[in-house]
């Protein structure tokens, strides 16, 4: 049984964890997340099923995101990153992403 349970441990340290910023236009509606797998994350967003926010407002281009190991790390950083003015997030994409391109396209899926 042990080796089961360290197979079932080794297999949920190794995931890896989003923290995500999605916009509805250059400098639009900003919305911050966190999920285990940004690809399929981001095309619910995309198909209006990502939550109310998002579909209600259009807010559907995936600008920025960070990786984690730790689940609790991308949980407190989301927080961080939602308690953070309007001005600093937009810095942090312009920073990463210039021109606010959709990272979505260049995701792995």
């Amino acid at each position: 049984m042990t080796g089961q349970v360290d197979a079932y441990c080794e297999r949920r340290m190794s995931k890896t964890y989003y923290v995500y910023i999605l916009a509805s236009a250059r400098n639009g509606t900003l919305y911050v997340g966190v999920t285990n797998d940004i690809g399929a994350r981001t095309f619910a967003h995309k198909e209006g099923r990502g939550s109310l926010f998002t579909a209600k407002y259009g807010v559907k281009t995936l600008v920025y995101y960070e990786t984690f190991e730790d689940v609790r790390e991308a949980i407190t950083r989301e927080k961080k990153l939602k308690k953070w003015c309007r001005e600093w997030k937009i810095d942090l994409i312009e920073a990463a992403n210039p021109e606010w391109n959709d990272l979505y396209l260049t995701l792995n899926h």
